[in-house]
């Protein structure tokens, strides 16, 4: 694999020290530069900026990916196996209220990966996964 990067992601929140607390505290992202209407974090090496916009009033949306309802959009971190692990324990020993609980998928086959989703307190979907093999990220 080539080097990575960090990304970028700016995404919009309706209440932004009740967000800035969960992602500082609930997902312990380290908090950058901030100001009244946003504040940098970084998401396991990556530049996340959370902005205070007022609340939408749209509904969450799914597609169904492997019998589960997966909303749509989400974002996360493809995380190392073993980090992986280690964050949905953590997880799971904050209360966190999973919209699909860490499971893993296409187990034995190609692109064997341990996902999970959840919400923030604004209602953005997070997806974090691990592969079982990395260099399977794009198989197909």
């Amino acid at each position: 694999m080539a080097n990575i990067y960090p990304f970028h992601l700016a995404i919009a929140v309706h209440n932004l020290e009740e967000c800035r607390t969960f992602y500082r505290e609930v997902l312990g992202c380290e908090e950058g530069r901030s100001s009244g209407h946003w504040v940098d974090f970084n998401l396991f090496g990556h530049q996340l900026v959370i902005h205070y916009k007022p609340k939408a009033t749209e509904e969450l949306h799914t597609n169904v990916v492997d019998g589960k309802n997966v909303p749509v959009p989400h974002f996360g971190v493809v995380l190392p196996w073993d980090t992986f692990q280690g964050f949905a324990k953590l997880l799971k020993s904050k209360g966190m209220p999973f919209i699909i609980e860490p499971y893993i998928r296409f187990e034995g086959e190609v692109g064997e990966q341990a996902t999970m989703f959840f919400l923030d307190p604004s209602g953005n979907a997070l997806e974090f996964k691990a592969f079982k093999d990395n260099d399977q990220l794009f198989a197909k």
